[in-house]
Order: C-alpha cells, then sequence, then structure tokens
C-alpha cells in the first residue's frame, strides 16, 4: 500500500531447508495499533527478527517510510525509527530507572558520551526525554530505584519506555503483556493506546481480549504464512480464522 509507513512484499526466510517464513505480505499504516496473532510456530517472532534486522532474509521486500530497507542493517534501522521491545526482558537491571531511560535516549545522539569529560546529566536532551517518559509511563514515583526492584509489569513499562526514547516512527512490541497480571495487563493497554497517540505501534499477542480492545488492524498468521488481514470485527466473524485455531478464543481466551 502507497500510504503505509511499513510494508512487506512476498517476504520470506529459512534456516537451511527449515521455511520459517514465506510470502508473507504486510502493510502497516501510520499511527495504527496493529497486532500479530497466531499460535505458537506461526513466525511472529521471525517476522519481528526479519523486520528489525536480526536475521537475513531469504526472499522478498521491506520497505519503511518509503525507503527499501531490506538488506539495512539492525542498528540503521534503529536510526531511521525502528524501536523494538523483547518477549523477555532486556533492561541495565543495577542501574536506575530513570538511568536507564536517559542510556536509551543518549542512544539516539551517541557522540556526546565520548565527551568523556562531561557529566552524563549534561546531556540535556536525553535528560529531558527520560523526565518526560517517567511520566508518561507512571514511573516517576520509582524512578531512583534499579530496575531490578520493580514489578514485572513495571519493568515492561519500562522496556517500552526504552523503545520509546529513541524517537521511532514504529515501534514492535513482542508479547508486552506476557506474565503479567490483571493490573499490570490494563496499564500496559493503556501505554499501547496512548503510544497509538504518536507512535505506529505493531505488536504480537497471545492475548485476544487485549488484541481484539486495542487493535486498529490484525493480521493472522498461520505456518509461517499471512492467513489474513482485516479489522477485529473482521477477524473475530471471518470463517477461515475460525477454522484454522482460534475457535472459542475469540470471546477473550488466550491462544
Amino acid at each position: 500500500m502507497s500510504d503505509a509507513l511499513l510494508s512487506t512484499d512476498k517476504l520470506g526466510v529459512r534456516y537451511g531447508s527449515y521455511v520459517a517464513l514465506s510470502d508473507v505480505t504486510l502493510a502497516i499504516r501510520p499511527n495504527t495499533v496493529h497486532s500479530i496473532i497466531g499460535p505458537n510456530g506461526a513466525g511472529k517472532t521471525t517476522l519481528f527478527h526479519a523486520l528489525t534486522g536480526r536475521v537475513r532474509t531469504s526472499a522478498g521486500r521491506i520497505v519503511f517510510g518509503g525507503e527499501e530497507i531490506t538488506r539495512l542493517s539492525d542498528d540503521k534501522r534503529v536510526r531511521i525509527g525502528l524501536a523494538r521491545s523483547f518477549q523477555v526482558t532486556t533492561l541495565f537491571h543495577r542501574l536506575a530507572v530513570r538511568e536507564n531511560l536517559r542510556l536509551a535516549a543518549q542512544g539516539r545522539t551517541p557522540w556526546p558520551a565520548l565527551k568523556m569529560w562531561k557529566a552524563a546529566e549534561s546531556n540535556r536532551e536525553a535528560m529531558a526525554t527520560a523526565e518526560h517518559l517517567l511520566d508518561r509511563l507512571d514511573l516517576a514515583h520509582v524512578a531512583d530505584q534499579p530496575a531490578e526492584e520493580l514489578s514485572h509489569g513495571q519493568q515492561r513499562r519500562l522496556e517500552v519506555g526504552m523503545a520509546m526514547a529513541s524517537k521511532p516512527r514504529l515501534i514492535l512490541l513482542d508479547e508486552p503483556t506476557s506474565g503479567m497480571g490483571i493490573d499490570d495487563i490494563a496499564a500496559m493497554k493503556a501505554l499501547i493506546v496512548d503510544l497509538g497517540r504518536d507512535h505506529t505501534v505493531l505488536f504480537i499477542e497471545h492475548n485476544m481480549g487485549i488484541v481484539m480492545d486495542i487493535s486498529d488492524r490484525i493480521t493472522v498468521m498461520q505456518s509461517g504464512r499471512t492467513l489474513v488481514e482485516g479489522t477485529p470485527a473482521e477477524i473475530r466473524d471471518d470463517p477461515e480464522v475460525r477454522r484454522a485455531y482460534l475457535g472459542s478464543m475469540m470471546t477473550g481466551g488466550k491462544a
């Protein structure tokens, strides 16, 4: 689609003779919340790896912001506006929450970090970004605590904040509510919806209640291929999707 922020055309990934992705075609529109769903082994995480440059594609194209990025390195993809959080939290556990966010923000303009004679706090842009994110993530009250002391839900929000710190155009979230309790899930849902105001969000999720509540578009994957794409209502009512694997999950259960 010409109006897509991110699109793929017949994307494929192979590991030797094993085909992990085949003919995957996506169109992610700007400032939308777009979810990827499917059973275990459907290729969802491999797709994220391909989009962010962690694995090399064997076929097809990836276009971001009108520029083909199929062969672009993962660090260069970050610089042009892609950011990702992982299913397992990846934080600086012994550093304070504020410092985690400051370091993530500093990564956007790393050269000042080489001026070893200057205090970290002298990077005013990075500090301002960290303070803004502390409020947006509802983490200001734990700003000076080590990340390892946070609850699981708070750690997950912090990791999303670290992705936000690079000021990306597209944020990819891999199962952002995994392992969370009810209260933390509600906070993460609210954060993802809020992200959709000024970012494009692409996320993998197994909880169908969350997917149906907050997604603008849903892509369903099966066996490394895209099965169907549509609005939550279209996906809920699609007989092919029901036959494939969702069934009673559409009432709000987990995959």
